[in-house]
């Protein structure tokens, strides 16, 4: 066998050494996946959760790369990633999506939700579906509800017993014509500013109060400036965990079941440990000396209900909203 003979073999085999190389490294797929919440929040931890799964049901074929924090922008500019493919997933609040697709709007409604088991039976059966799949047409599709819990009032100088207390007070909301409408109702002053502005917000006395959950109430430490927090449980805005519907129709059948199984599995996780930090977080505001009350839900009620008469010419939300009602 001649030299040159050889020295091709050796080359060939060397080539497709090479070949075989490239192809496993191009399998494996990389997502990123951006939010702004801290690697404290139990939305963070579900998400580690749901890599490790991944990467298990794919045999490291697909991957999370995870940027917590608002690493890669607040939720709208993650959002406006997903539509461009350039962002992988995010997770944003049901409310920010209101600008995208108009059913996220009803997630918002004040009390629409008789309970936190009424709530998941939306979200998890052929409502939730419906409104996770409205995004598509704005290349935004929808893996499943976290449990974002009740929001309810934190303020700097007085508790809120009852919604006349909310007159002349500065409240910070989300940027959602829903939520603007909900405050307006009970009196206060919406102001509509960014997550990550809002400390120095309430710091500065831009905005007197704001609204949310005990869990974001207490890892954002916004308690060290609101010595008061009043349960009305208004709310229970879910969060959304989307997906660029580019990104998406790139993976193959295969990867897709891959990645909504996980999805799904880190949902179920979410949901167990934001039970757990809530209870948590509770406990450390009270211990920072934070005053909790509990005021009578029914006054609020009523002076909400204005925000669904507005919904009355939306056919198609109204009809969703009492579809919503009806579960049970």
């Amino acid at each position: 066998m001649s030299k040159n003979f050889l020295l091709q073999k050796n080359c060939w085999l060397l080539l497709l050494l090479i070949l075989f190389a490239c192809k496993d490294k191009d399998e494996v797929r990389v997502l990123r996946l951006g939010h702004g919440l801290s690697a404290d929040h139990s939305v963070h931890k579900a998400m580690v959760f749901m890599a490790e799964r991944l990467e298990e049901k794919s045999s490291g074929k697909l991957q999370l790369k995870i940027y917590p924090s608002e690493q890669l922008g607040a939720e709208r500019e993650c959002l406006e990633m997903l539509q461009f493919g350039s962002l992988a997933m995010t997770k944003v609040s049901a409310a920010v999506m209101e600008s995208f697709a108009e059913e996220y709007k009803v997630m918002g409604l004040p009390y629409l939700f008789e309970s936190k088991a009424h709530a998941f039976k939306v979200l998890d059966g052929e409502i939730g579906k419906e409104i996770l799949q409205s995004g598509e047409k704005y290349w935004l599709k929808g893996l499943g509800f976290y449990d974002s819990g009740y929001r309810s009032f934190y303020t700097k100088d007085r508790p809120i017993n009852t919604p006349s207390d909310l007159e002349g007070m500065k409240v910070r909301v989300m940027k959602s014509n829903t939520a603007i409408e909900m405050v307006q109702a009970m009196g206060g002053s919406p102001t509509p500013i960014s997550w990550g502005e809002l400390y120095t917000a309430l710091q500065s006395g831009v905005v007197d109060a704001a609204e949310n959950n005990p869990p974001s109430f207490y890892l954002s430490r916004h308690y060290e400036v609101c010595k008061y927090y009043s349960i009305d449980q208004h709310t229970q805005v879910p969060d959304v965990f989307l997906i660029s519907q580019i990104i998406w129709n790139k993976l193959s059948e295969e990867e897709q079941q891959w990645v909504q199984e996980a999805a799904d599995e880190s949902v179920e996780r979410q949901r167990v440990l934001w039970e757990e930090s809530e209870q948590e977080a509770m406990e450390a505001v009270k211990a920072a000396g934070v005053e909790i009350n509990y005021p009578e839900k029914s006054p609020f009620q009523e002076e909400v209900q204005s925000v669904y008469e507005d919904f009355r010419e939306n056919e198609k939300l109204y009809s969703l909203i009492q579809r919503i009602k009806a579960v049970q």
